[in-house]
């Protein structure tokens, strides 16, 4: 399933990551796919799909209490922990490589977070580093679900280094005999380029820095000029997410600054108990499940329809209780 990330392989990872954390003997570690053009999926829709049917809702939220206390454990290893990415990398993928010491990026790399795209929010940590990132940039990424190459992601600092795959077996090599990996991977590292979204900075800036969804998509379908097709397409793209999704992935950006990682995790697994529960989050696996030509029924279907108070409520509510995290 393009190495999707199901309740047991976060548990199984965290449960290797407590066994290496302080054994003397490991030096540290390197995750790389063996998929050709995969890094990681994300989640396993098609088990959350299954959970969904069968009204297991408590069985998803276990899921995803895994895993955001897996990117806390990731944000505690300190020994080097270098992922080696050079494929698609969406979601749950990003919660797996983001938090180590390292994060190198191959030509093939390719990233996004496509979460309100299935009734979702942009978790796994998006809280907090999607809004620290300058110029609404993540706001952007968290509206649209597109997806960023390296050289983009390099400027945003979303990886440490560039380094075509070609050199990935260097890499596994020189950590495997304990070569100083700070000077390994400066020394193989190359600058990516400007990238895509260097250009459109300015507009992004300027249109993602509105005060609502609703004046984005105003200022996205005033745009003209040389960016006019770009906001045409952008405008497009979030109108097809879940406008529910949408308000709580704003209010997020919003928030998320003055959050620090731990927090934000919290606050995601209290939105994401509340969200499952409601039928756009099931709307959106399924249609993402049965391929093209399935649009999802969202409810609310507008994002004049959506209740702001509401919104706030899922924001100040805990009623499936706190993610506990580990303090050391």
């Amino acid at each position: 399933r393009l190495n999707a990330l199901s309740r047991e392989m976060f548990d199984a990872l965290s449960e290797q990551y407590r066994r290496w954390a302080p054994n003397p003997h490991i030096y540290g570690v390197v995750m790389e796919s063996t998929h050709p053009t995969v890094f990681c999926s994300g989640g396993d829709l098609k088990t959350l799909h299954e959970w969904i049917e069968q009204g297991a809702l408590d069985t998803i939220r276990a899921f995803y209490r895994a895993a955001y206390t897996h990117c806390w454990m990731l944000e505690k290893f300190i020994r080097p922990n270098v992922p080696l990415i050079n494929g698609l990398l969406l979601g749950g993928g990003i919660g797996i490589t983001l938090y180590g010491t390292h994060c190198v990026a191959g030509e093939g790399y390719k990233a996004a977070m496509p979460q309100v795209g299935i009734g979702f929010l942009p978790d796994i940590g998006g809280t907090y580093f999607l809004s620290r990132l300058e110029n609404h940039f993540g706001l952007y990424l968290a509206l649209t679900g597109r997806a960023i190459g390296p050289a983009d992601a390099y400027r945003l600092r979303l990886i440490s280094h560039y380094i075509p795959a070609a050199h990935f077996h260097v890499i596994k090599d020189a950590v495997s005999d304990n070569h100083p990996i700070d000077r390994l991977l400066d020394g193989l590292h190359r600058d990516p380029g400007e990238g895509k979204l260097a250009r459109l900075t300015p507009a992004i800036h300027r249109i993602f820095g509105a005060a609502s969804v609703e004046e984005i998509l105003d200022r996205l379908d005033a745009e003209r000029g040389q960016d006019e097709a770009w906001a045409k397409s952008t405008a497009a793209d979030i109108r097809k997410k879940s406008p529910t999704s949408l308000k709580v992935a704003f209010a997020q950006m919003r928030r998320g600054k003055s959050l620090g990682l731990a927090d934000a995790l919290r606050l995601e697994f209290k939105l994401a108990s509340q969200l499952i529960a409601r039928p756009d989050y099931g709307e959106g696996v399924k249609s993402r499940i049965m391929g093209k030509g399935s649009e999802p029924l969202w409810s609310p279907a507008t994002l004049s329809e959506v209740d702001d108070a509401e919104i706030e409520s899922l924001f100040a509510k805990a009623p499936y209780g706190q993610l506990e995290l580990e303090h050391n």
